[in-house]
């Protein structure tokens, strides 16, 4: 099996189980909006918001580490036994000290739901840990399933606890609770992770080790948070929640394609791992790199022609402000698809502090376009400094990658790209029916055109498969 196509088989099967979670406050949107105010919506959107941004301080990052040391580690039983060990040892110290000082914080800092926050938050992390371990080992199928789990058990859950018992945001909050222990649970029986810990095999060097790849990736997960995120608190802030609550909704269009990403991204951080010393390992990135950007942006700029026609069905009418900020969104989710495409190769040459500096870099432009402009053009000015901060970070990373691997495009790609976003987004805004129309039919035609090649190798690889069969 070639590079290529293991790396699409890997992300269909993720896919076909991570789906499910990634994508699963899209399609609860009706439910959200039709039964939670934009207020109480905005401050769910908030805890969950700093439930993510807690998960990998408390641990430093452990579960990237663990996954890139088991990656290596394959086939060696014993040391995976021992690298396992360590983990988990690291990981109830870490939750012993982070319940203790949560506790005495909260203690004076009065919060809504605090025990129910930090559940939450425990078994996120805990969640999170099992998810990154099916990968080290080479369980995507496990991984799959688990997320499958967790998101039918989100679908019910959320309806009964919204619809049907009327709890609010406390149901989602348990619902979230509920759903991510379930899918840990499954993990660890399924994985017989019991069986392979011994603290008797602790190592303070491997701790050492482990740390020392981990830790420069817990400011570039807090600086990406900010990117992604901290629009969040400042719209909160200066705006209301009740803005937060529309800010909310606009970008769980973007979230669409930053799921799908996220899923790819799961398989390529793998893949970029297993090949980064091959001998044709440029051409193989920049096959990678032309065939994900392409698909991304076609991706991108069908959601953005489709959702004048999407948006009124999905979304209830006190939320049509959201609107006018979602293509500004998607064209920072595209930028990111860069991102991430670069990110994988610098994770898996280790070379972790470097991915830290340009995440640093996009927070402080992100936060500054923020707070200067939000005032004067309110939410828009969180989508833009989105876009912005992706933008210097692509740019940056794609000069700064040329030290390391020699990245080709396709001749004319970044041209035509702009040429049909421009187009795009102009016909978006002018919320005219006949244009909305002519917008789709365009952008069909350029995303078959410009995906034939990908699209003919995703049907020889499932005419392969059922011609097995």
């Amino acid at each position: 099996m070639s590079k290529k196509t293991a790396l699409m088989k890997n992300t269909i099967i993720i896919f076909c189980g991570k789906v499910c979670t990634q994508l699963i406050s899209f399609f609860l949107l009706p439910l959200y909006t039709g039964y939670l105010a934009t207020k109480d919506y905005g401050i769910v959107d908030l805890i969950t918001t700093y439930v993510t941004l807690l998960v990998p301080i408390i641990t430093l990052e452990l579960e990237m580490s663990i996954f890139r040391y088991l990656v290596d580690s394959r086939n060696n039983n014993g040391k995976t036994k021992k690298l396992m060990s360590n983990n988990f040892f690291i990981l109830l110290l870490a939750l012993s000290i982070f319940i203790f000082f949560y506790v005495l914080v909260t203690s004076f800092w009065n919060i809504n739901f605090r025990w129910l926050i930090l559940i939450d938050i425990v078994i996120c992390t805990l969640s999170g840990n099992f998810l990154q371990i099916s990968r080290g080992i080479g369980r995507t199928l496990d991984y799959s399933i688990s997320c499958l789990i967790t998101g039918a058990f989100t679908i019910v859950s959320n309806i009964f606890l919204i619809a049907v018992l009327r709890l609010g945001a406390m149901g989602m909050i348990i619902s979230m609770a509920l759903a991510n222990g379930l899918g840990a649970l499954y993990l660890f029986v399924r994985l017989k992770l019991y069986k392979l810990i011994d603290f008797k095999l602790v190592d303070k060097k491997l701790v050492k080790e482990m740390y020392h790849y981990s830790i420069p990736l817990v400011p570039n997960g807090v600086s990406w948070w900010i990117v992604n995120v901290s629009d969040r608190t400042i719209i909160s802030w200066f705006l209301g929640t009740a803005m937060n609550g529309l800010y909310a909704v606009s970008n769980k269009f973007p979230t669409i394609l930053s799921s799908l990403l996220g899923i790819f991204n799961l398989s390529w951080s793998e893949s970029a791992a297993l090949h980064i010393n091959s001998a044709d390992r440029d051409l193989f990135f920049s096959d990678i790199s032309n065939t994900v950007t392409k698909l991304f942006t076609s991706i991108g700029v069908l959601m953005i022609a489709g959702l004048p026609f999407v948006f009124p069905l999905l979304i209830n009418s006190k939320y049509n402000a959201a609107f006018d900020q979602i293509p500004i969104l998607i064209l920072g989710a595209v930028f990111n698809v860069v991102i991430c495409l670069y990110s994988a190769i610098y994770i898996a040459k280790k070379m972790t502090k470097e991915v830290a500096v340009v995440s640093i870099l996009g927070a402080v432009i992100n936060i500054l376009i923020n707070v200067l402009f939000i005032k004067h053009i309110g939410l828009y000015a969180a989508s833009i400094s989105t876009a912005i901060s992706y933008f210097v970070m692509m740019i940056y990373r794609h000069i700064d990658l040329k030290k390391y691997i020699k990245i080709r495009y396709e001749k004319g790609l970044v041209i035509k790209t702009v040429i049909i976003f421009c187009f795009s987004i102009f016909l978006y805004y002018q919320k005219n029916m006949i244009l909305n129309i002519l917008n789709l039919i365009v952008v069909v035609i350029y995303a078959f055109l410009m995906n034939k090649d990908f699209l003919s190798s995703f049907k020889k690889l499932f005419l392969s498969k059922f011609a097995k069969k």
